[in-house]
């Protein structure tokens, strides 16, 4: 089973960051599905390298972290992107964003993150806050120059 599949243990904490994004749909969807391109096209200044190794992603994080992760599933009928966080200090993670289109021609981002053991959600969600913000000032800066 993957970690797709898998269930959520029931001491997970779970993380969601959702915001508009003043660019067309199509716009921060082709960004969200470049799953190598996070520093250039997503969420540059928070991600600063991305490179494939097998299967994962190794990412290099503005403040020096590094994050090795799985990409479970583009989903292209859904607009989202599945991947986990392979850490030996979680015994789970499992994160998704995806795009919606609003009916004022933006977009809704949302960003889930299911992370255990929960203690590690307060420095997730603190990672994840700056990060929202570096992806919508990215996505918006690109769609304001397209």
């Amino acid at each position: 089973m993957s970690n797709l599949d898998s269930p959520v243990p029931p001491e997970a904490a779970t993380i969601r960051k959702a915001f508009v994004v003043a660019a067309p749909p199509d716009h921060v969807w082709a960004a969200l599905r470049d799953i190598h391109a996070l520093p250039t096209r997503l969420a540059a200044g928070f991600v600063t390298n991305s490179r494939r190794d097998g299967d994962d992603r190794l990412l290099t994080f503005a403040n020096g972290m590094e994050a090795r992760e799985r990409i479970l599933a583009v989903d292209e009928a859904q607009k989202r992107v599945v991947y986990s966080v392979i850490s030996d200090q979680m015994s789970f993670h499992r994160a998704s964003a995806a795009v919606t289109a609003r009916a004022d021609g933006q977009t809704e981002f949302t960003w889930t993150a299911q992370v255990a053991p929960a203690e590690l959600a307060p420095g997730m969600d603190a990672m994840m806050e700056i990060g929202a913000a570096a992806i919508k000032h990215t996505l918006e800066t690109a769609a304001a120059g397209a």
